[in-house]
């Protein structure tokens, strides 16, 4: 149990209404931040009103699905940093769903550690066996490059068919779902926006 001044100096950082804020922002419900996270929707909204505080592994957890870091819960905005570089060994590499058989691809932020981001940017990986993966939407735009393979993007129920070093743009408000195609694994860099 935590004691009161601790109590007292958790709530002045508002983790919980900014994790509300993030989720909302995404248009996404607390049953998908927790396919994502790997935490159960329950406790994800004790944290969002505040009944709980995360731990920090829980809340990095939770930063990365948004492509964002830590100092995004603990600074002011006049405080973030402009710049933010990612290193390749510190990227850290999540399946499309927690804990799913059969998981389509993985992902690495290539942004997390800035925060207030205008765009999320990733680096999928499929391999060559994996199942198109669900169709999902959100706000915004995207873009999508294949740096090697073929990757079937199915958006809104037209299949379109890129081969290495050819990118898409579309709006993502349609749904759309990603799959590798032929017999190679596949990789691409996601771009993904909101108006």
């Amino acid at each position: 149990m935590l004691s009161e001044a601790l109590v007292k100096g958790l709530e002045q950082y508002e983790i919980g209404a900014k994790i509300r804020a993030l989720r909302l922002k995404k248009s996404m419900a607390l049953t998908q931040l927790g396919d994502h996270s790997g935490l159960s929707p329950a406790m994800l909204s004790k944290i969002e009103r505040g009944q709980i505080f995360p731990t920090l592994p829980t809340l990095l957890r939770i930063a990365m699905v948004f492509g964002i870091g830590l100092e995004h819960f603990f600074t002011d905005n006049e405080e973030r940093p402009k710049v933010a570089i990612t290193r390749k060994e510190e990227r850290i590499r999540l399946p499309e769903r927690q804990g799913e058989e059969g998981k389509t691809y993985s992902f690495e932020s290539l942004n997390f550690p800035a925060t207030d981001q205008k765009l999320g940017g990733y680096l999928a990986e499929f391999p060559s066996n994996s199942k198109p993966s669900e169709p999902h939407s959100h706000k915004g735009v995207e873009l999508v490059y294949v740096v090697k393979g073929r990757l079937t993007i199915e958006i809104d129920g037209d299949a379109h068919l890129l081969d290495e070093g050819d990118a898409i743009y579309f709006e993502s408000g349609a749904p759309h779902s990603y799959g590798v195609s032929g017999k190679q694994p596949c990789s691409a860099v996601i771009v993904v926006t909101e108006p």
